[in-house]
C-alpha cells in the first residue's frame, strides 16, 4: 500500500465524522454556500468581470465539494455510520492515443 493509500485510510474516520457533522448542520452549510455566491459576486464586480469564468469555476467546485460532503451517499462517497468509503478506480486510467515513444 502506498503512502497516499495509508493517508486516506487514516483520515477516513475523521472524514466520516466531519461529514456526519455537516449533515446535522445542513442549514448552516446552505448559508455558507450563499456566502460563497455573495463573495463571488463582490469579487467579480471588483475585477469588472475580468475573471468571471475563473470565479464561476471556483465557486462551482467549492459548492460541489460541500454538496459531496453533506450528501456523500448520493454522490458515491462515504456512507454515514459505515466507517468507510465506496471503492473508486484502483489505478489511474491512461489517456487514449498512441503509446509514449521510448
Amino acid at each position: 500500500m502506498g503512502l497516499l493509500d495509508n493517508l486516506k485510510a487514516k483520515l477516513a474516520p475523521a472524514k466520516d465524522k466531519a461529514s456526519h457533522f455537516a449533515q446535522q448542520h445542513e442549514d448552516k452549510v446552505d448559508k455558507l454556500q450563499h456566502g460563497i455566491d455573495k463573495a463571488a459576486r463582490v469579487v467579480d464586480e471588483k475585477t469588472k468581470g475580468k475573471y468571471s469564468d475563473k470565479i464561476q469555476t471556483g465557486t462551482g467546485r467549492a459548492k460541489g465539494a460541500m454538496d459531496r460532503f453533506v450528501h456523500p451517499d448520493a454522490m458515491g462517497g462515504t456512507t454515514p455510520g459505515m466507517g468507510g468509503t465506496t471503492p473508486g478506480p484502483t489505478a489511474p486510467t491512461r489517456p487514449e492515443g498512441p503509446p509514449p515513444a521510448s
